[in-house]
């Protein structure tokens, strides 16, 4: 047999052996099968030589390095853009005329250089702003490698490797576990060490607490939060120890599947609405500035090219280089004006704006163009646990037992956090604690593991949530007055170190010795104590249902010990089947006087007793013929501000979704609460588990349904799916999240919005947003700043735009009118990015509507620019082409304009004619020009009196140039509203603007007055009724668009058809 046969041979036999692996259901097998297929031993674990032959198979067990984007990639990705290419070839154009003209030498050299440097260095900002914005989407898969495990208890060749690199892990390898210990791969329990094993996977799976290990078996379809019998990587064990085995490593893990759906969801990363129109515009502005282009050279084809008839065919060519090259910089100079080069700059400003707006209401934004994209957000598909509710447990009710056989006494504790001081007990007498309440608050604060600490200005639980939620319960409930306190909860003068000193009394008063540890099976847990009696005591807490079972007796309200008859047990259970409805996780407390067998005993390991305690099979025993005291209700409470955010979306249009990976019974109970649903709304068709879903006929008829949705149950993949399935049929998505198993789809959705607090690094770095509170309300107020931001966009886009059409229009004229070239790029480059920027940057300050989270969202392919707002824009640019051009032209053939007078420069009128054929200037007999003065300069042309169309232009065309700065601070007043008049929307509304057009006839100023500025821009001084001419040429801007808006406001209706609803309702 040949090498590559063997090869091939080798290959379908790994092959075979990785697939015997990666497809075989441990949850759903026993221990021995399982063994049996890994071939494996868990005494003994693998041999070195067969961990070897793994290794070949299944690799190391570390999650893959994708390769990231090249620099080089990264660079050319951000010239995929329309306007910039245009800009491109408009900045290697100008280059390359400069360089032929580099021949004149002088000044004229350094003016035509300015122009293609400027749209360079724009150009080269703009990509590093663009790489900078990419590189941080590899971040979200290098923080996913952090939260992997570094090293494992391993047993191999029958020998205990203890800190072996986790790496090193193949399937079948045997692993021991300890509380504390990062769960290394993907694992099959096989024993318990400990009598109870409890691993915190919610990162990864989303469950509000810390789950139990099992080693039985469980279904094959079971969703991975009913996997009980298997350990994921990258979780915590929070209790207990046990053996297991390695059944999944590296990108086959559930981290792996996470790490690959990550970068998935990274490479089909759309684009922003806002970006997709600008596209759109760019494309659209191609096609006109090649149409206008070829038009102007159409027109102006005669000046350099000419030609004679000779027997009805074209000879005699003639062609001057001269001049073609003069009506191709014309076009250049078109390209410049038509493109609004300042536009990247001030949206890039407009949204860094934002991002300060929004981070001082919580809301941190990583990526600028998502602040946009906010704006547009029609669906919030929204965690539970950590963002709608706290992510603390509180206990909500207290049941105790009545004065007498058959009552019993309900309580409801207010309340949403682990503060001590945040909220009370309804109907509380304080200091008035009798003898069952006494033993309820005994049994919470002794029986108990958890600690409260005081983080910053929070609470934090250390150990399980639900004991600390007793813990806190325990200080609302205060101490009776003959242990020297009042009640708790009133107490605001106690000092934060003295928080918890209802719990530290009265572990004091009961000195634990001996702990009967929580397990599975009896559902409770119970300490020994020694009381400041002297007398022993046994203290449980644990599932009402299973103490009552083993409880004989129970506590009167004055704490005379009866019998527990058939009728109080039941209503004890009518209470807990109520509470349970409410969605609360229920906790029974019970005791027992004086323990038979450990009347004597003081924790020494030598007395009989201890012997009982090392066995745990013996707790049920011990913990029989209880007296039972009361249960509470406790839960993960929704946060108080929800509510009103959740109303304040119906009302601007957005639908909420929870996706949740908690259980269908406690989400629906909450979403009830918040307002998703109705209080008794039928809910059948609205809440399904994420695997419902993923079985559902019609998918996507099931969230086009309007109004509230559920997902509970939900693992990664389907929130992806829900993700993938509303952005295909339209929806902008924003999406919550914490886990490392929300990362996906955070990374999917348009907005993925990650936790501050709770959240995992992968999520943040997965997201486009982070809220500093972990709070649902501050993504709403954040989707009102969006819509706001927008607004003022639109504004400073549309003056931007028609300001370049108003540009256009005057070189379209200049050349149609066949008059000298009126304003050079370098003129117009200045306008668009420095004149220009000032007032478009203080439009993004526009105050916002009062009504802007009362009307539905827009829709993302919704027009920047309407056809009405089209037409009004090119009816002002057709008045700035004429204002700009005709002031030109005044100067040229009058001395006097609307009674100012204009001669006081001396300089000499030119019929229209003339001007119009200046090119033919060398065939005029006996044509002169006397001098005139601009400024300081004197402006002479005895030796080339033609020479006054070239360089005796210069007066003209700073009048041109002023007109057209002018024009744009007016127009700039204009865009305050869209159809607002000025005299309702009044200039002083924007404090900002009228200081941005103070800067920006400042910056105008400065290039018409500083000798050296005016002399790169090719413009000179004006004097005082030069510039009273400006302004009343300019002026008229205002009147116009006041009477177009007057008209757009009149016929809205006509020019703004009825949006449709939603795009469920378009689809359908």
């Amino acid at each position: 047999m040949g090498r590559g046969e063997e090869d091939h041979g080798k290959r379908e036999k790994i092959s075979a052996a990785s697939s015997k692996v990666e497809n075989f259901p441990a949850w759903a097998k026993d221990v021995k099968q399982c063994e049996e297929n890994f071939q494996t031993n868990r005494e003994l674990g693998l041999s070195s030589a067969e961990v070897e032959k793994r290794r070949e198979i299944y690799g190391w067990n570390e999650l893959e390095k994708h390769e990231g984007t090249s620099i080089f990639q990264l660079i050319l990705e951000q010239f995929n853009d329309t306007l910039v290419r245009i800009l491109l070839l408009a900045a290697i154009i100008s280059f390359v005329l400069a360089w032929l003209d580099g021949d004149e030498g002088g000044e004229k050299e350094i003016t035509a250089f300015v122009e293609p440097l400027v749209i360079f260095l724009i150009l080269i900002v703009n990509a590093i702003v663009g790489i900078w914005q990419e590189s941080n989407a590899e971040k979200a898969l290098e923080a996913l490698k952090e939260i992997q495990s570094e090293q494992a208890n391993v047993v191999r060749d029958g020998k205990k490797v203890s800190n072996l690199h986790a790496k090193e892990l193949v399937p079948g390898d045997i692993v021991e576990l300890r509380v504390g210990d990062k769960v290394p791969a993907d694992m099959r329990v096989l024993t318990l060490i400990s009598s109870t094993v409890r691993v915190e996977q919610g990162s990864l799976t989303g469950e509000s607490e810390a789950v139990s290990k099992t080693a039985k078996v469980v279904p094959e379809n079971t969703d991975i939060q009913g996997k009980k019998c298997m350990v994921f990587a990258g979780t915590t064990v929070v209790n207990g120890n046990c053996i297991c085995m390695v059944t999944q490593i590296g990108m086959n893990t559930e981290i792996g599947k996470v790490h690959s759906q990550i970068h998935e969801a990274s490479q089909s990363d759309d684009d922003t609405p806002l970006k997709k129109k600008l596209n759109e515009f760019g494309e659209v502005l191609t096609m006109i500035i090649g149409v206008i282009c070829a038009l102007v050279w159409l027109i102006n084809v005669k000046y350099f090219l000419s030609w004679e008839y000779v027997d009805g065919w074209p000879s005699n060519f003639k062609f001057s280089f001269e001049k073609c090259t003069y009506y191709f910089e014309i076009a250049v100079a078109l390209a410049v004006a038509a493109i609004p080069e300042g536009l990247p700059a001030v949206i890039t400003t407009c949204l860094a704006l934002g991002t300060r707006k929004m981070a001082q209401k919580n809301a941190l934004v990583r990526k600028l163009p998502s602040v946009e994209t906010l704006g547009c957000t029609t669906v919030i598909c929204s965690d539970k646990t950590g963002t709608l509710t706290t992510n603390q447990m509180a206990v909500s009710k207290l049941i105790a037992i009545g004065s007498r056989p058959g009552t019993l006494r309900a309580f409801d504790v207010e309340g949403t956090t682990y503060n001590p001081f945040d909220g009370k007990i309804r109907g509380w007498a304080a200091g008035e604690m009798d003898a069952n309440l006494q033993m309820i608050a005994k049994i919470c604060a002794v029986c108990n593991d958890a600690g409260v600490e005081q983080s910053g200005s929070h609470y934090v639980a250390t150990g399980m949530p639900t004991e600390a939620a007793l813990k806190v319960l325990v200080e609302k409930m205060g101490l009776p007055e003959e242990n020297g306190s009042s009640s708790g909860h009133g107490d605001h003068q106690r000092t934060l170190a003295d928080s918890f000193r209802c719990c530290q009394a009265w572990n004091k008063l009961e000195q634990r010795i001996a702990t009967l540890e929580f397990d599975r099976d009896r559902k409770s847990m119970g300490v020994i104590v020694n009381s400041s009696t002297g007398q022993k005591a046994l203290l449980v807490k644990g599932a009402v249902e299973n103490l009552l079972e083993r409880s004989s007796f129970m506590q009167l309200r004055d704490g005379s010990i009866i019998e527990l008859d058939q009728y109080s047990k039941d209503l004890i259970l009518q209470s807990l089947h109520e509470m349970s409805t409410d969605a609360l996780r229920c906790l029974g407390f019970a005791y027992k006087e004086e323990p038979f067998e450990f009347t004597t005993y003081n924790g020494d390991e030598d007395h009989p007793a201890h012997q009982l305690l090392l066995n745990p099979s013996n707790y049920s025993s011990i913990e029989s013929k209880l007296i039972f005291a009361g249960l509470v209700g406790l839960r993960d409470p929704p946060r108080k501000e929800v509510r009103q955010a959740i109303e304040d979306c119906k009302a601007a249009g957005i639908r909420v979704m929870v996706i949740t990976g908690d259980n269908k019974n406690t989400a629906e109970a909450i979403c009830r609460e918040i307002g998703v649903f109705g209080s008794s709304e039928d809910i059948s068709s609205r809440s399904l588990t994420g695997k419902d879903f993923m079985d559902h006929p019609n998918q996507k008829n099931h969230l086009r349904q309007s109004g509230g949705l559920l997902f509970s149950r939900a693992e990664p993949r389907h929130k992806q799916e829900i993700v993938r399935l509303l952005k295909e049929d339209g929806e902008v998505v924003a999406m919550t999240g914490d886990g490392v198993n929300d990362a996906p789809a955070l990374k999917l959705a348009d907005i993925g919005v990650a936790m501050g607090i709770a959240g995992t690094e992968v999520a943040k770095e997965a997201s486009d947003m982070v809220l500093a509170d972990d709070n649902f309300s501050t993504i709403v107020a954040a989707v009102g700043e969006g819509r706001s931001i927008y607004n003022n966009m639109k504004a400073f886009i549309r003056y931007m735009i028609s300001s370049n059409i108003g540009e256009v229009a005057s070189i379209f004229l200049t050349s149609a009118l066949g008059i000298p070239e009126g304003m050079i790029p370098v003129q117009l480059l200045w306008v668009n990015l420095v004149t220009d920027g000032p007032p478009a940057t203080a439009l993004g300050f526009n105050p916002p509507d009062k009504d802007i989270m009362k009307k539905p969202p827009r829709r993302s392919d919704d027009s920047l620019i309407t056809a009405w707002i089209l037409f009004r824009y090119l009816v002002i640019g057709l008045y700035v082409g004429i204002a700009t051009v005709g002031v030109f032209i005044i100067w040229y053939t009058h001395h006097s304009f609307l009674g100012i007078d204009l001669s006081g420069d001396g300089h000499s009128l030119v019929t229209y004619s003339q001007l119009a054929n200046w090119g033919k200037c060398d065939s005029w007999e006996g044509f002169s020009v006397s001098p005139f003065t601009a400024g300081s300069q004197v402006f002479k042309f005895d030796s080339d009196p033609c020479d006054y169309f070239h360089s005796g232009k210069i007066k003209a065309s700073t009048l041109s140039l002023s007109v057209l700065v002018a024009i744009e601070m007016f127009n700039s007043l204009n865009a305050l509203s869209e159809d607002g008049s000025l005299l309702t929307m009044p200039p002083w509304v924007n404090p900002w603007l009228l200081l941005a057009m103070s800067v920006s006839f400042g910056l105008h100023f400065l290039i018409l007055y500083v000798p050296f500025l005016a002399r790169v821009f090719g413009i000179v001084p004006l004097s005082t009724n030069e510039w009273q001419l400006v302004i009343a040429v300019a002026f008229p801007v205002i009147l116009i668009d006041e009477l177009l808006k007057f008209i757009g406001r009149r016929t809205t209706k006509l020019h703004y058809p009825a949006v449709p609803k939603s795009s469920k309702q378009k689809a359908e």
